[in-house]
């Protein structure tokens, strides 16, 4: 039997990696690559912290290796290592959905396991029900196709994901360590949480059993829960869809007897920052909240032409010349007219109590924006880890082969010009999710919350 497990294993990588189209022409691969190099070094409005002289010799370097990739694929990842030295989480290139389809994440056929970030590590967090004795929740994955598990996150997955922060990169990357196309194998080695180390082959294809260990939850869009000491728990999971402030408005009667409030933001990837800003209305005592303030670049021709014949110099006390030098150097920007949002919610309606608003490092875009609205709210505290550090306007458009890219033209800081692109909004009190707490199913975000509540409100009496 082992004697046609290996051809047949063989096999099945060869059918994969023939189905991956194969439609671009070296001029196409060529024009993809230039379209996105040349839309960044016009729209992308974090072009002042690019490295240039990085940023051109890849560009020349990627007009060959582009050439040179055997199919739409291998393309289009070629396409994202180079989008990767960005460093922006709003700033990605997207596969065609012709290619989307062939790729998994966690599936193996009879196995089906999710990988999270603990400690910079890759742990296993969840298995599909069959195999979790096998291979038990907590267990670290410690080398990957003969190397350890750092070199090969270094040198086949982190060069190719677009992050605005640190963190979310090593996330991501671990997260989609064994992401692959059907067929694709990895051999790895892993350790339990009782510390012996088991070797493992695992091979992309459909995996059928849909159970998990533990359950996979299922997030709402909104969640309302009650907790000890009349303490609600609201869990807004998305900003991009208005019926979320629907779901709220339903839920205000009740929320109104509350005597402490818990936000949960930990899994809101954004949206509509005017969405969030809707359900904040009734959280806060203020009649003008302070959002984020806004820029962009400017593109004035005849400015860059003037900056070239301008030295530092020549812009001391003189505006023009300032202008001309910034134009030049891709530096000059429009600021947006800042205007605070008026709250017009009458003080009756609002549900005004000490609250927690949980926070981690999948609060992104939208509810960033949300955060930044509760910056100085005295009665709220965040709590947990820190965000995700990346918000903006993208700019959408097409690229060769059904694929997509999009660059982020807006820069947000704190309305009095603090960044928290690239660093993250922190939290007041810090706490992270340990292995322990995995294996144990616990929650420490959530019980630090319930107990800062607590504490608050023997202090008041």
């Amino acid at each position: 039997m082992k004697k046609f497990l290996f051809p047949l294993l063989l096999l099945l990588a060869v059918v994969a990696h023939a189905q991956v189209p194969n439609t671009l022409s070296a001029a196409d691969k060529v024009y993809g690559l230039s379209k996105f190099w040349q839309e960044v070094n016009y729209n992308f409005v974090y072009l002042n912290k690019v490295d240039r002289s990085k940023w051109e010799n890849a560009y020349r370097e990627a007009i060959t290796t582009v050439q040179a990739t055997k199919n739409d694929y291998e393309y289009y990842r070629e396409l994202q290592k180079f989008c990767a030295l960005l460093n922006d989480g709003h700033t990605n290139i997207y596969f065609p959905k012709s290619i989307d389809s062939l790729i998994h994440k966690n599936t193996f056929g009879k196995y089906k396991l999710f990988l999270s970030n603990i400690d910079n590590k890759a742990i296993i967090t969840r298995i599909n029900l069959s195999a979790k004795d096998e291979v038990p929740v907590g267990s670290e994955i410690i080398e990957v196709n003969g190397q350890p598990t750092n070199a090969y996150l270094k040198q086949h997955v982190l060069l190719y994901i677009s992050s605005s922060t640190d963190y979310v990169l090593m996330d991501w990357a671990i997260e989609n360590m064994l992401r692959g196309l059907v067929g694709e194998k990895y051999d790895i080695k892993y350790r339990t949480p009782k510390g012996k180390v088991k070797s493992l082959t695992l091979t992309h294809a459909k995996t059928t059993e849909q159970e998990v260990y533990p359950v996979l939850e299922k997030r709402e869009l909104l969640d309302l829960k009650w907790y000890p000491n009349e303490t609600a728990y609201l869990a807004l999971n998305a900003f991009h869809d208005p019926k979320i402030n629907q779901l709220f408005l339903e839920k205000l009667p009740e929320l109104r007897k509350a005597k402490a409030l818990i936000i949960d933001l930990r899994y809101n990837g954004g949206g509509s920052t005017s969405i969030g800003r809707q359900i904040l209305d009734y959280l806060s005592p203020d009649t003008l909240l302070y959002g984020s303030k806004n820029s962009t670049r400017q593109h004035l021709a005849s400015f860059k032409a003037w900056g070239v014949f301008t030295a530092p110099k020549d812009t001391v006390g003189s505006e023009f010349a300032a202008k001309s030098l910034n134009a030049f150097q891709d530096r000059l920007m429009y600021e947006f007219d800042y205007n605070p949002a008026h709250n017009k919610v009458q003080q009756s309606e609002k549900v005004i109590v000490p609250t927690a608003i949980l926070i981690g490092h999948k609060t992104t875009s939208a509810a960033e924006d949300f955060l930044i609205y509760a910056d100085n709210q005295k009665h709220m505290t965040k709590i947990g880890e820190n965000s995700n550090g990346s918000t903006g306007q993208p700019f959408m458009f097409e690229l060769p082969g059904g694929g997509n890219a999009r660059i982020c033209t807006k820069k947000d800081t704190y309305p009095d010009g603090r960044e928290f692109v690239g660093y993250g909004v922190k939290p007041d009190i810090e706490v992270k999710m340990t292995l322990q707490d995995y294996i144990q199913k616990k929650d420490p975000v959530l019980e630090r919350a319930l107990k800062h509540l607590k504490d608050q409100k023997l202090a008041a009496k």
